[in-house]
């Protein structure tokens, strides 16, 4: 399989949180070729505002993994991380995350954004993480647009 095809399934992850009635953000750890886990935002079922696609992401994979470093784990978010999340992909020691949409594209949905890029804050705190961006992008973007049409939907 390659990039294409995670971010892919990524981008179900999120359009099944959408149905649930959730955030449009989705993603998958993969290893090995494999996909360990796949999670959407659900901040606003569990009440946690620290319930974003990746850090529950992170949660599953450590728990299936049975360990806190995910080496030779790589991510796959519709969405550029946040610095919360990007400091948890660095603590649980990813190898890479690749994601589609940015951080401006979430702004202009309406999000509560930090405007600092993924890339940026990795490289100040000397992360060996790997942020790559804009896979997939325009597809990625096209989950906040369904998701503004979906009644009741809520940003934080």
């Amino acid at each position: 399989m390659n990039d294409s095809t995670w971010m892919r399934l990524a981008i179900d992850k999120a359009l099944e949180g959408i149905a649930a009635g959730q955030s449009p953000f989705g993603a998958i750890v993969v290893r090995g070729g494999q996909v360990v886990c796949a999670a959407h935002n659900s901040v606003l079922r569990d009440c946690d505002p620290t319930a974003h696609a990746e850090v529950s992401a992170i949660r599953q994979a450590a728990k299936m993994l049975a360990t806190i470093g995910l080496h030779g784990c790589e991510m796959f978010s519709t969405c550029e991380p946040c610095p919360m999340c990007l400091s948890a992909l660095h603590w649980a020691k990813l190898d890479r995350v690749v994601f589609g949409a940015d951080i401006r594209d979430a702004t202009a949905a309406g999000f509560s954004e930090l405007a600092v890029p993924a890339r940026v804050l990795a490289e100040m705190g000397r992360s060996p993480l790997r942020v790559e961006g804009g896979l997939l992008a325009d597809e990625c973007r096209e989950l906040f647009q369904r998701w503004s049409k979906t009644p009741g939907h809520q940003t934080y």
